[in-house]
Formats: structure tokens, sequence, C-alpha cells
């Protein structure tokens, strides 16, 4: 598979058209259903490999897109998230500095 190939297991006359938010392998066991006996065979099926986070992280990124973003009347939800994301992200680089500042007299 390369990069912007269609999955292996897409099949268009099975599928229908591309859907980039769906997986296309074979259904396993969803997560909040895994028994915790079960639980180290379930994660030795997973595919670890680079090519297979990365597809990960798309699928997550398509369903965002699908329900937020690309609505007809998408509201401010996108926005607001994004905006979220990136206060949380930047609190959490400079949050060495902040504590470390929080002792400081500024008068």
């Amino acid at each position: 598979m390369g990069f912007g190939d269609y999955p292996a297991e897409y099949n268009p006359k099975v599928h229908g058209p591309y859907d980039p938010a769906r997986y296309y392998g074979k259904p396993d066991t969803p997560f909040g259903q895994v028994k915790l006996g079960d639980l180290s065979s379930w994660l030795m099926r997973r595919n670890k490999t680079p090519s297979a986070f990365l597809g990960v992280f798309s699928r997550a990124f398509w369903r965002w897109q699908h329900k937020y973003a690309q609505p007809k009347r998408a509201g401010m939800a996108p926005l607001m998230q994004v905006t979220l994301a990136s206060v949380a992200f930047f609190y959490v680089l400079n949050y060495k500095r902040m504590k470390a500042h929080r002792r400081y007299e500024l008068h």
C-alpha cells in the first residue's frame, strides 16, 4: 500500500463509494467489549506498523470532520474544539515556566 492509495481491503463493487472514515479490514471485537482475560490476545491481533497508526489517526480525523466541520450547519463547535485543544497544548508546553513564575512578586 503506497501513500495515497486505497486500502487493500477496499473493493468498490462491494463497499460502494470510498469513505476515508471507515475501516475496511476484517471486523474485530470493539475495545469496550473485550474481557480482561482476552485483552492480551486482543492486543496481539492489532497491526502495529507505522502505516496502521497513521490510518487510525486519519480515520479519527475524518470522523471528526464528518461530524463537526463538514455539516451544512456546523456552528461554532469545530472552532471551539480547535481553540480549546490549542490552549491545552500550549499550556502543557509552557507549564514549567508558569510554575516557576507563580512565586514571583510583581510589585
